[in-house]
């Protein structure tokens, strides 16, 4: 199961520095994994019955959520990190401290997300990724929509 690691970089942003001191020690504090919308979806799915993995390493992206014996995997994308609704979104950014930084972390994220989408794809995994906003607003209907792609994939693999 080891995937392609030929994935583009993103840039780096060791010259950059955030707007503060405050917003610094803000994104450090920042959680990779677990994040409040990933324990709710994973929650939620348990409850419904389903078993998977999590923060599986040796794929692309490291996915939030996985399903292995249907391949499907599950990302849990913050909205500010992941770009939701980018062209507002950079309207403002462009508007605020540092955009540079901002403009170009954010557009690297939305690239790298693409990639790894294109990778696990190839590598015959469907990807499904979910904003947080929509996970926090409504996990029961997050996990339905996800544990009706567990069923479509299971009755396609024969499970």
């Amino acid at each position: 199961m080891k995937a392609n690691r030929d994935v583009t970089k993103s840039p780096s942003f060791k010259n950059y520095s955030s707007s503060s001191a405050t917003a610094s020690r803000s994104l450090a504090q920042n959680r990779a994994v677990d994040t409040k919308c990933e324990r709710l979806l994973r929650s939620t799915l348990w409850r419904m019955g389903l078993r998977f993995r999590k923060n599986v390493k040796n794929l692309p992206g490291k996915p939030d959520v996985v399903f292995v014996c249907q391949r499907i995997v599950i990302f849990c994308d913050g909205d500010f990190w992941h770009g939701r609704d980018w062209s507002r979104r950079s309207r403002k950014l462009k508007r605020g401290a540092n955009s540079s930084y901002w403009l170009a972390k954010i557009k690297a994220n939305i690239e790298r997300d693409k990639v790894h989408n294109k990778h696990l794809r190839q590598l015959g995994w469907t990807v499904i990724r979910l904003w947080e906003t929509d996970i926090l607003a409504d996990a029961e209907r997050a996990a339905y929509y996800v544990c009706r792609e567990v069923v479509r994939r299971s009755k396609q693999v024969g499970q």
